[in-house]
């Protein structure tokens, strides 16, 4: 995600190659469909503050590589629109009337076999709504008062194919909620190398880093992580940083 904290970041794609991109920290997505490179990202807006909604549009529009395909101003009207223009990426708002971002992102992701990517967009980083749209399957949110430079490159980052993991606001947000899926791993039953790499996807380390620091090779850890995905049931990476936190496996303040 957008690194609030103005920490630089390395985004890494689904291939393990990485690029540096100014406070954005990305990790792979399971799902979906990456946009053809050289083609504009068809961007659908939901949000329920006209004012919000049409200055987004008007300044996304004009950032390289975006095309902004229509707007939405509730949960049941985006997910309308989604399917009316099949947008690759559609910038959600939380709290709408009607269906709340939470309802319209489950929607969105399980009505179609290749979904448009989900970017929730929010006022505050300890909103209890995000972590939720997180676990419905977001990719990533950014936050309202960021510049819109950057709420550009994590719609281009997402579109990509990627997924954008926030460990420190994550941290911050999940510290404010009560462990909620406490029994999520006992259940999923990791081995002790797959808790192991949980815990240092949730510290934002991409796979070459958790190689290095495990002293293994690359491919090992993609399988690993391609475990701990499908033993979680977890969306793309992000979420199943989101279980981690919430079952107690990593604890606020970790740091690896």
């Amino acid at each position: 995600m957008i690194v609030s904290d103005a920490a630089t970041a390395v985004t890494t794609g689904p291939d393990a190659s990485s690029a540096v991109i100014p406070d954005v920290g990305t990790a792979p997505a399971t799902g979906g469909t990456a946009v053809t490179p050289g083609t504009p990202v068809t961007l659908l807006i939901a949000d329920d503050d006209e004012v919000t909604r049409s200055g987004l549009r008007t300044l996304l529009a004009a950032q390289p590589g975006i095309a902004v395909v229509g707007e939405a101003a509730d949960g049941v009207e985006a997910v309308e629109q989604a399917r009316r223009l099949r947008p690759d990426v559609v910038l959600m708002d939380v709290r709408m009337p009607r269906r709340n971002g939470i309802e319209a992102t489950r929607h969105l992701l399980a009505e179609s076999a290749e979904p448009p990517k989900v970017v929730v967009i929010t006022t505050f980083e300890n909103d209890g709504y995000v972590t939720a749209a997180l676990s419905a399957g977001a990719s990533g949110f950014v936050l309202k008062r960021l510049p819109v430079r950057q709420i550009a490159e994590a719609v281009l980052v997402v579109a990509a194919g990627e997924a954008i993991l926030f460990p420190a606001a994550l941290r911050r947000m999940v510290a404010t909620r009560p462990l909620g899926s406490a029994e999520a791993l006992p259940k999923a039953a990791l081995t002790g190398r797959e808790e192991e790499v949980l815990r240092l996807m949730a510290t934002g380390l991409s796979n070459p880093e958790i190689a290095e620091s495990l002293t293994v090779s690359l491919e090992t850890v993609k399988t690993h992580v391609g475990n701990v995905l499908t033993k979680l049931g977890a969306q793309n990476r992000t979420h199943a940083v989101v279980i981690a936190y919430e079952s107690g496996l990593v604890v606020p303040g970790f740091a690896g």
